[in-house]
């Protein structure tokens, strides 16, 4: 069997096209990024995003801040930035320090400006169906998918991982799909039972290789959101031989990580929508 690969890169290319395309439409969009401390992976991930979106034409803020801040702190000048009408989207980059409380941060964004769509309130529009700012990742992972034509509706989709940025997000959106979702995790007993009855299977656990080519059924479509920096280099949850049993697989890298931040961006247009009445945020 001939694998094809869901590459994210060219997919990624063209959304981030048609974003600079709606930043024209808008106008003036302003992003502003929150680094706490200097951990370098997500320094990394900071440059990359601000990269992306200064070629899109938004308006980038990038606001570092020490690790010694304290919540109090953080708070504040998150309520600031709430309150200020140029500031259209908010990311505040994950992991914060450990003395800081990450959901009572994530509570004090404004809903509409929650770029990263991970406050309860557009938590809780996804659980119900009513899309409003969804995590950049799981909306990468379904926009591959429809690229491909792949056929959601009725299928068996098997999810391992269960984190609120990508696991459970994107259980739900492939239930808004109509296919049949099973999620799995670190307590799943007898993991391969689960998956070789995959369509459909996403791995995003973090774990190298945790998916090896004898628990993949033949003929399925396998996304592997895993980014794992070994000494072998990045590798992905899935072991590359899954990739002689599979009708579609996702490269790593070069597969979800492109569109994670394309679709950042695509939610970025959206916050600056919302809260110009363009489109209307679910109440």
């Amino acid at each position: 069997m001939s694998v094809t690969l869901i590459r994210g890169k060219p997919i990624a290319e063209r959304i981030r096209t048609e974003v600079a395309e709606q930043v024209k439409e808008v106008g003036h969009i302003g992003l502003v990024t929150v680094l706490v401390g200097d951990d370098p992976a997500s320094d990394v991930y900071i440059r990359l995003k601000h990269k992306a979106a200064v070629e899109a034409g938004i308006d980038a803020t990038d606001l570092r801040l020490p690790a010694e801040t304290n919540e109090a702190e953080l708070l504040a000048k998150l309520a600031e930035l709430d309150a200020n009408a140029d500031v259209d989207a908010i990311l505040v980059q994950l992991p914060l320090p450990k003395h800081i409380d990450e959901a009572k941060v994530i509570r004090a964004l404004e809903p509409a400006k929650d770029v990263d769509g991970f406050h309860p309130f557009n938590a809780g529009q996804l659980y119900l169906g009513r899309q409003t700012l969804v995590p950049a990742t799981p909306l990468g992972v379904m926009a591959m998918l429809t690229e491909h034509e792949i056929q959601l509706d009725g299928a068996r989709a098997v999810v391992i991982g269960r984190s609120d940025i990508v696991g459970k997000p994107m259980a739900h959106l492939l239930m808004q799909a109509n296919a049949t979702v099973t999620i799995c995790h670190s307590h799943t007993r007898d993991l391969a039972r689960h998956t070789l009855d995959a369509d459909v299977l996403i791995a995003a656990v973090g774990v190298p290789a945790m998916v090896s080519p004898d628990m993949v059924k033949a003929g399925s479509v396998v996304v592997d959101v895993g980014i794992n920096r070994t000494e072998a280099g990045i590798v992905g949850d899935v072991d590359p031989g899954a990739a002689e049993l599979a009708a579609f697989m996702t490269p790593v890298p070069g597969g979800v990580g492109p569109m994670t931040i394309a679709c950042l961006l695509q939610n970025a247009v959206r916050c600056a929508r919302y809260r110009r009445g363009d489109i209307d945020y679910p109440a």
